[in-house]
């Protein structure tokens, strides 16, 4: 742990540095300063992005309709078509009910 002010810094190596930016009643700002090759992520964005990879990566429901056929089990239910998800929007609807 170490503790700092606003406006003082945090050297990681001689390329990282971190400033305390600001101070607040429940919130610190950070500034960072590193190569541009580094990747700076804050944790929340890196968790958010490996569970849409994560997702990405589970097949679709052909395929797995697929494979059960392939196993000959055949689809135990309709899986929906790709065509009936597609929600319409009207563009030229101003009007605000809410």
């Amino acid at each position: 742990m170490m503790s700092r002010r606003q406006g003082e810094t945090i050297l990681i190596g001689d390329s990282i540095e971190i400033i305390i930016a600001h101070l607040g009643r429940s919130r610190v700002k950070v500034g960072i300063r590193a190569p541009r090759e580094m990747l700076v992520l804050a944790r929340e964005v890196k968790l958010v992005r490996d569970e849409n990879l994560a997702a990405a990566a589970v097949p679709s429901g052909a395929a797995i309709s697929a494979l059960l056929e392939s196993l000959g089990q055949g689809p135990k239910a309709s899986l929906p078509v790709a065509d009936e998800l597609i929600v319409r929007q009207d563009a030229g609807n101003t009007r605000k009910d809410f």
